[in-house]
């Protein structure tokens, strides 16, 4: 690996004696994706005061004026074309340009919460600050000032450093040269910092260089299995099933924005005016939903569904009482069975989380094809091929919808297809799967119980244009599905599997279901936590035969014997 020589520094600084002190860059500087999107910032920053003076110029101009207005100056601007910005790229720099233009409109309102304009003393201790840097209610009473101090330096950070240099620099080889720069910059604004306090801001000042800002210590919280951003100023997270406001905040709805950018750019796709709502993933696997104005009226919204970094087991779920050991067995039998199983739940539920739970039943030698339109199934057999949809270009083609995949994956010779949730016309095409030999698939769905979840897979059938009768669809429900898994999220936070439901055939017109286990709730216990138990009905399954086949008749008749478990 080639040794990083030289430091970030772009400016010549004065020297002791007053003369001017010309520091080296890097010796070189192998091209990468981070230094074009460092020469894109540099454009960026070319742009703006050309777009921001013709803004400032047509104040009256509606928000989609303004958009045609900036798209034709950054057209037409000599760097545009010296950088060779391709249109997607163009439109990216608009989206950028134009949420600054708008939050300008509001600078009277946003000035006093987010500007920083003389240097302030640290009071002695007992005295008060006059309420100029105070922290943010019910937080760190040190946060909100160095968050404060960061949106001071940050601009003056970045006019002292080669940002494409800093790109593909060491993240701790960069840590101490920022600590350095953040040293000087408190000594020349007379900011008090100590140590401990520099290495805080220079935590935050890399947070917004290489991650995601002020999500970045949250994304690290390992209690954090959600995270809502509703605009800049409110960020709340969701702990062991409950929803919390945090003290971490944005600078302004333009950084909130920027962020959002980085996060769907790393997968070729984009957020903007013509796109303004967006299903993406982040480099773990985890789920991200963003949605901005105009739709998103008071700013742009982020949805992050986090996963666990290490691997949920049934065995585990049991252990927290989401099932029963009982109940884990059953569908470990029928993951290895090759059942169709349908897994039903509403938002936030854990459908899939229990789906990649049960998948580790899957045999290693079984070739697997999951689709989804954000990839965030973590299987763990070797041979597993993934599929993502894709949304449309700014010409409005290039879109592959889930039918697409749906069908081109039956032609991928796969063991087991797994969907990671049907929401509309690709229902026909998986039942067709399940029923032409590829046994062992599995789908989420949201509904409410198990019945809702055959009414609902009827009505989706309908949704793809087929004008079928509704006793062939549902016969051929019948046929393809074999097991249903209700899972909720219960009002104590704890997500708790229901119903374990077997579809076992049809009576005229109507399809017969069997449940194995449910949860019957009692009433609530210490610390708010709902009592209840896993109940076994007792039934002998309906799949006990092709267990049988597979030699797992024993255990799966042991385990729907099994007593009644405390939830």
């Amino acid at each position: 690996m080639m040794a990083w020589q030289g430091n970030i520094r772009l400016r010549a600084e004065p020297t002791a004696s007053g003369q001017l002190r010309a520091e080296t860059t890097p010796s070189a500087v192998e091209p990468t994706s981070a230094s074009v999107a460092a020469e894109r910032s540099a454009l960026l920053a070319v742009l703006r005061g050309t777009v921001h003076d013709k803004v400032a110029a047509e104040a009256g101009k509606s928000r989609g004026e303004l958009a045609r207005l900036i798209g034709e100056t950054i057209a037409q601007h000599p760097e545009t074309r010296r950088a060779g910005c391709n249109p997607l790229e163009q439109r990216h720099l608009v989206t950028i340009l134009l949420n600054e233009a708008m939050v300008g409109r509001q600078q009277a309102a946003a000035a006093a919460d987010v500007a920083v304009a003389a240097p302030v003393a640290r009071p002695a201790r007992g005295q008060s600050n006059g309420g100029a840097e105070s922290p943010a209610p019910g937080g760190d009473p040190n946060r909100f000032s160095i968050a404060t101090v960061m949106r001071q330096f940050q601009p003056k950070v970045l006019e002292r450093i080669d940002v494409a240099a800093a790109a593909v620099m060491p993240r701790d080889e960069l840590e101490q040269q920022l600590f350095e720069i953040v040293g000087e910059l408190a000594s020349e604004t007379k900011r008090q910092l100590n140590r401990v306090e520099q290495r805080q801001l220079v935590g935050l000042l890399l947070d917004d260089m290489l991650g995601l800002g002020p999500l970045e210590p949250l994304l690290s919280d390992d209690t954090v299995t959600d995270i809502m951003v509703n605009g800049a100023k409110q960020i709340y997270v969701e702990r062991r099933g409950r929803l919390e406001l945090t003290d971490a905040r944005f600078v302004d709805n333009t950084h909130v924005m920027n962020v959002a950018s980085r996060i769907v750019t790393r997968i070729g796709r984009r957020i903007d005016e013509t796109s303004p709502l967006v299903d993406a993933r982040l480099l773990d696997g985890s789920r991200v939903n963003i949605i901005i104005p105009p739709l998103a009226i008071d700013g742009p919204s982020i949805s992050i569904r986090k996963f666990s970094k290490k691997s949920i087991t049934l065995d585990m779920m049991a252990a927290q009482r989401n099932l029963s050991p009982a109940m884990a067995k059953v569908l470990e039998i029928a993951s290895r069975c090759r059942l169709n199983i349908l897994i039903s739940g509403g938002t936030g539920s854990g459908k899939t989380t229990l789906l990649n739970a049960m998948s580790h039943a899957i045999d290693h030698g079984e070739r697997i094809v999951t689709i989804e339109d954000a990839a965030e199934l973590q299987l763990q057999q070797p041979h597993v091929v993934r599929l993502e949809t894709r949304p449309s270009n700014l010409e409005g083609g290039g879109e592959i919808t889930m039918r697409d995949l749906v069908r081109n994956a039956l032609r991928m010779r796969p063991d087991r297809i797994i969907l990671g949730e049907i929401r509309g016309g690709e229902a026909i095409d998986m039942l067709q799967a399940m029923n032409t030999g590829h046994d062992g698939s599995m789908c989420t769905i949201h509904a409410n119980r198990p019945r809702e979840t055959l009414t609902r897979l009827e009505n989706m059938v309908g949704m793809a244009g087929l004008n079928l009768p509704s006793a062939a669809v549902r016969t051929q429900i019948t046929g393809a599905v074999h097991m249903i898994v209700q899972i909720s999220r219960m009002r104590d936070g704890v997500r708790r599997i229901t119903h374990i439901m077997e579809v076992v055939g049809m009576e005229g017109d109507v399809i017969t279901t069997q449940e194995l286990f449910a949860f019957r709730f009692q009433g609530e216990g210490e610390h708010d936590r709902l009592r209840g138990t896993f109940e076994p009905s007792g039934l002998p399954p309906h799949f006990l035969q092709k267990a049988e086949y597979y030699g797992l008749d024993r255990a799966l008749n042991e385990a729907v014997r099994a007593p009644a478990v405390p939830a």
